[in-house]
């Protein structure tokens, strides 16, 4: 199956899922698939840049990676749908809800690294998207938290895809405003 009919499959899949669930991006109005569409326009940059890239597997997680974590889809369900390797990958991606909070990141990378490096960058490519304007509700102690995590991620996946890994980096250095209280958002002076 040709990269369009892939990304199709899954986007609408991944939508209806997501759109049952009432999920928007959070701290904005804008509905989920927003968010997912961001993670796998990273991945499609990504693999023009990446050797021996599996676009078609990572596209596939990309916009599939939370529905496992936030909506009412199976492993089975994905599995049948899209394949057994696809399942295992947005299984890796999924944080073990059964886990204390200060465990789930660290399960999560160690699934993550058992698997291929697409999986790994979409990891990357996830954090990249998120490391965005956070909502307005967080606590500079949350966004202080969330930063960390991105940098703990971006140790433990290295080696993974040098592309996403320089992308997250710099998104990582330019999330320290949004913790330091700086307010211009839209544009940097240098």
């Amino acid at each position: 199956m040709d990269i369009q009919s892939l990304y199709q499959r899954a986007i609408k899949f991944a939508t209806t899922k997501h759109v049952a669930e009432n999920q928007l991006v959070p701290g904005s109005n804008l509905p989920y698939v927003v968010h997912l569409s961001n993670v796998a326009m990273e991945i499609l940059v990504a693999a023009h840049y990446s050797p021996n890239f599996q676009l078609d597997y990572a596209v596939q997680l990309a916009l599939l990676h939370d529905t496992l974590e936030d909506t009412s889809a199976t492993f089975d369900e994905i599995a049948t749908e899209f394949g057994i390797e696809v399942a295992k990958g947005v299984s890796a991606l999924t944080k073990n809800d059964a886990l204390p909070k200060a465990e789930k990141m660290a399960d999560s990378l160690r699934r993550i690294k058992e698997l291929s490096t697409e999986v790994w960058a979409v990891k990357l490519a996830d954090r990249i998207t998120n490391l965005q304007v956070p909502p307005n509700y967080w606590s500079s102690a949350k966004k202080s938290e969330y930063r960390q995590e991105a940098i703990t991620l971006l140790n433990e996946l290295k080696g993974g895809n040098a592309y996403l890994e320089k992308r997250l980096n710099e998104k990582i250095a330019d999330y320290e405003k949004y913790i330091s209280g700086e307010t211009s958002f839209f544009f940097r002076q240098d």
